[in-house]
């Protein structure tokens, strides 16, 4: 009897033993599964700890080369800076170099071939003359160097152009000259073939002007851009000794010629009541000008800060986020808007020209 319960006690403590034994090895496995699992979930969600981190699209750190037609234009200052500030303000570690090619075409094409030497990540050009660069532009494709423009017309080897409609400016601003004239007068034209803008800017003076017979242009001269305010100036001097007050207006093909043609015609005392001048650009100084009764009267105001912005937001979609450059840009030409200002609606204090309304929406 008591060898009967020796064994069914120890045939108990046997059971016992055997199902612990197989428990731990149970948990054991498990474990060592759970681990292998939760490694998994982590590795493939950058939630699940602080080491993951989500693949980056590309460098974070660039450098980028701005190749300046002519560095002391003011169009060329403005988009530049609204480049800076808005790189600035979102943080971008990126290194700028900047090269002026002093209005020669030239200069500027062996300005980005030292860029595309240095490798540099991006090449912006400002209001160039891609005519004169076709090399250079190959010379940065056969490098996988993008080449960004502003205000310099879309050619291949440019990625995108970000500009103004030129053709619309010009409209605007001629077609107000003419109404302000009442369809008659004779006027004078200060023009430059050499860039694209300001070559579309002239052709569509020449057609509003063939659309109004009673306006006749009596001088077309072309600026020499190595020298645009002195040259403006001198010419139009000369114009006022040989026409005088038979002028009654000035259509010239940015803001800067129009403030040297202003100049000249208040030196030879005149004022806007003889003779008007119109441009394009809206800079500062010239709205200032207008606000101080120059016979500058109107300008359409260009966003060049925009054209800046807008080219750094493609350069950090596509070099550092890493989107598809069809994804990014859709078109070879992006433009931005431009507003006709008079000395009727003139922008107030602090607001800058490109942000005004259009003469024709103001309230």
């Amino acid at each position: 009897m008591l060898r009967k319960w020796f064994y069914l006690i120890l045939s108990a403590l046997v059971a016992l033993l055997v199902g612990c034994s197989n428990q731990e090895i149970q948990q054991t496995s498990s474990k060592e599964g759970g681990s292998t699992s939760n490694s998994s979930t982590n590795a493939s969600d950058p939630q699940s700890n602080g080491n993951a981190q989500p693949a980056s699209g590309g460098k974070k750190q660039l450098k980028i080369a701005w190749v300046h037609m002519t560095a002391g234009a003011n169009s060329e200052q403005r988009a530049k800076k609204g480049f800076e500030d808005y790189i600035k303000a979102q943080g971008y570690d990126w290194e700028l170099s900047v090269s002026d090619s002093k209005g020669s075409g030239q200069t500027w094409a062996s300005n980005v071939e030292d860029a595309v030497q240095r490798k540099v990540d991006a090449i912006i050009v400002s209001m160039a003359d891609l005519r004169a660069g076709k090399a250079a532009l190959e010379s940065a494709q056969k490098a996988g160097i993008p080449v960004y423009s502003i205000d310099s017309g879309w050619t291949p080897g440019i990625e995108v152009d970000i500009t103004s409609n030129n053709f619309v400016m010009s409209s605007k601003v001629s077609s107000y000259l003419t109404d302000r004239l009442g369809g008659q007068g004779k006027i004078v034209a200060f023009k430059m073939a050499e860039h694209h803008g300001v070559r579309k800017r002239g052709e569509v003076l020449d057609l509003v002007a063939k659309e109004n017979p009673g306006i006749e242009i009596i001088e077309s001269h072309n600026i020499d851009y190595t020298n645009f305010y002195q040259d403006t100036l001198q010419t139009m001097e000369d114009y006022l000794q040989r026409y005088g007050k038979d002028i009654k207006a000035v259509w010239a093909g940015w803001d800067e010629p129009a403030m040297a043609a202003a100049a000249a015609i208040q030196a030879a005392g005149f004022s806007k009541e003889d003779i008007i001048v119109v441009g394009i650009d809206g800079h500062a100084p010239a709205i200032e000008e207008m606000k101080n009764g120059s016979p500058m009267v109107a300008t359409v105001a260009q966003g060049f800060e925009v054209m800046g912005e807008k080219i750094a937001n493609y350069i950090y979609e596509i070099n550092v986020n890493g989107k598809p450059k069809s994804e990014v840009i859709t078109s070879t030409t992006v433009y931005v808007d431009t507003p006709l200002i008079t000395d009727a609606n003139l922008p107030g204090e602090g607001v800058p020209a490109y942000k005004a309304p259009d003469l024709y929406n103001a309230k």
